[in-house]
């Protein structure tokens, strides 16, 4: 086989291309996957956003068939966060599982030292008595001049960071449908 001058070089040039990559660590070879030794294998992926602050930082918790969380990371192909968690959000974990962590609501009567624990059906029951309660006694239907105004002033709301904005806007519907003016969002405080 006749080989040209321009031939040999493009030959040579190519190999010592192919040898460069190889030694730098190219391998063609299927690769096995990195999680195959860890406990999150066969582990649910769900998508969420971490509760702590305003920001809004995506996560990725790792669920056994159990529904049990077992791992929780930053989301890489999250746009705010992109993988990177604060120290709040990267102890997520253990706000889930400890085993100090209160699964029940605890009530503390007026003058009293010790708190008492409660159902939840309990609890919410007398959270709506309450604000029945604060609601009726506050509430005023028309203001000094006679004009129907329909709201009141002993009751308000903080809304949480964690809600997207359709469920901030059934929540502050259901807060202005109570007569409530004082309505504002963790976000803005």
């Amino acid at each position: 086989m006749a080989l040209t001058r321009r031939e040999f070089i493009k030959w040579s040039g190519s190999a010592g291309v192919a040898a460069a990559a190889l030694s730098l660590g190219l391998d063609l070879r299927p690769v096995q996957s990195y999680a195959a030794g860890l406990k999150i294998l066969k582990a649910k992926e769900t998508t969420t956003i971490c509760p702590y602050c305003a920001v809004g930082c995506g996560l990725i918790c790792h669920t056994k068939k159990s529904g049990r969380l077992i791992n929780t990371e930053g989301d890489p192909d999250h746009p705010i966060n992109e993988g990177s968690l604060c120290a709040k959000g990267a102890a997520l974990f253990q706000m889930t599982e400890n085993k100090a962590r209160l699964k029940n609501p605890l009530y503390r009567a007026p003058e009293s030292d010790e708190w008492e624990e409660l159902e939840w059906e309990d609890a919410i029951q007398m959270i709506a008595e309450r604000v029945k309660k604060t609601r009726d006694a506050t509430f005023t239907e028309k203001n000094a001049k006679g004009q129907v105004v329909n709201r009141t002033t002993g009751i308000a709301h903080v809304g949480s960071a964690a809600l997207d904005n359709e469920e901030c806007w059934v929540l502050q519907a259901v807060m202005r449908a109570m007569g409530l003016v004082y309505i504002e969002h963790q976000a803005r405080i």
